[in-house]
């Protein structure tokens, strides 16, 4: 995501899933409330990945930033009308500064928002994953060896 591209643009681990969905045939009453949570928990991991593949994608549209460029400069156009030979250069240089600032400011903030996912200043980082994987690391070690189905990057296989 940090790329702006979506690899595949489905889930990878959605055929495999599926598998495991149909060779489960949950009987007890404790087997389907188990399976009914399963699934339950499937969906919110699928819908929480669609949100954040949407946003690694940009949301704003590029006639969006050409209307908000050309707003910025009309605007700074704009206030180069209100300089007055009367007022001292320091003056005029705040006012104007001040317009030219709280635009750029607004327009990258934008640009922040529509690329969250980058190394960047204002960038946002895995910290919850990454805790995740901690958190599963020391669990590892206190239940014993186990076969993770995934590598380092979530693909599917052996590492």
């Amino acid at each position: 995501m940090e790329s702006g591209s979506v690899e595949g643009g489905f889930n990878p681990w959605g055929v495999s899933m599926f598998r495991v969905l149909t060779t489960t045939e949950p009987r007890s009453p404790s087997e389907q409330t188990a399976y009914g949570k399963w699934l339950d928990q499937r969906t919110d991991r699928q819908n929480a990945r669609n949100d954040r593949t949407h946003g690694a994608e940009g949301v704003i549209p590029a006639a969006l930033w050409i209307v908000l460029f050309l707003s910025a400069g009309i605007i700074f156009v704009f206030m180069l009308f209100f300089a007055d030979s009367g007022e001292r250069a320091i003056v005029q240089a705040t006012m104007t500064g001040s317009v030219a600032i709280v635009i750029t400011s607004t327009l990258l903030l934008l640009s922040f928002l529509d690329h969250p996912y980058n190394h960047g200043l204002g960038g946002l980082r895995p910290v919850a994953m990454q805790r995740t994987l901690r958190l599963l690391a020391g669990e590892m070690q206190t239940a014993g060896s186990f076969k993770i189905p995934c590598d380092f990057r979530g693909a599917a296989g052996t590492h």
